[in-house]
């Protein structure tokens, strides 16, 4: 399983132990600077309370000049790098198979060039072939009382970078920070979804859309993010919205890589 430790992985993953035992089935986390080291941990506990071993491989995608640039093909060769990984260690181990967590909410997402490269790399996709959307999912994981069955999306440190902003470790290290210190400032209030996007002449934070107002309004809001390295670009808060840096692409380029 490549497990990214959200909700989706995990039902695939409790699905696999159900259906084959915990001897047949193995999760595997990509560590590379793009994974908050709060998910790793997050990812090892959830696999010990299965009993199923849990690999965490380090990855190099921030080698490839592809990823590094930031183009609209960015998750593309981050995917790849990831599936390419979890396909060694699957034959070095002796499994069959790789399967994603990717769901059929994913599916008709529209501009997502990761699926593309697993499905290259013929990474099975259960979730997904069921029809299971992501309400279904969080109704099964719920049902089977997994610890992540309303654990929010957590998608990697990248995706907060605007697309032609290049990546560097820098960059996901300030991200990472900023993130973490804004939940710290609202701790609270009953934060749920938080983005931290990094627009190189601004900043947007993105925040669960009840408590936009009280994260613009809070007081101490610039200056947190001037400590962790956002100093001097001016600050807009805005409603959480997933894939929201999609939206800055043309229409052309999210065709042309769907």
């Amino acid at each position: 399983m490549a497990f990214s430790g959200g909700v989706d992985s995990s039902v695939v993953l409790a699905a696999a132990v159900r259906a084959l035992g915990p001897a047949d089935a193995a999760a595997v986390t990509a560590v590379s600077p793009s994974l908050p080291g709060t998910e790793l941990a997050a990812a090892r506990r959830f696999c010990a309370t299965l009993g199923v071993p849990h690999f965490a491989e380090p990855t190099a995608e921030l080698d490839l000049p592809g990823y590094r640039e930031n183009g609209p093909r960015r998750c593309y060769f981050c995917k790849s790098t990831l599936m390419d990984m979890a396909g060694a260690l699957a034959a070095r181990e002796g499994f069959a198979a790789v399967a994603t967590g990717t769901n059929a909410s994913d599916v008709v997402a529209g501009f997502r060039p990761g699926i593309r490269a697993a499905a290259e790399r013929g990474a099975r996709t259960p979730l997904a072939d069921l029809g299971l959307d992501k309400a279904a999912v969080r109704a099964i994981a719920r049902h089977w009382q997994l610890p992540t069955w309303d654990k929010p999306a957590a998608a990697c440190l990248s995706s907060r970078i605007a697309y032609g902003i290049a990546i560097t470790p820098e960059r996901l290290a300030r991200v990472s920070r900023a993130e973490l210190a804004i939940r710290a400032l609202l701790a609270d209030q009953p934060l749920v979804d938080l983005r931290v996007r990094d627009l190189g002449t601004a900043v947007r934070v993105e925040v669960d859309r009840e408590l936009v107002a009280v994260a613009r309004d809070h007081p101490r809001l610039a200056a947190t993010l001037a400590e962790v390295g956002f100093a001097g670009v001016p600050v807009r808060v805005e409603a959480f919205r997933s894939g929201s840096m999609n939206e800055l692409l043309p229409d052309p380029e999210r065709v042309r890589y769907a």
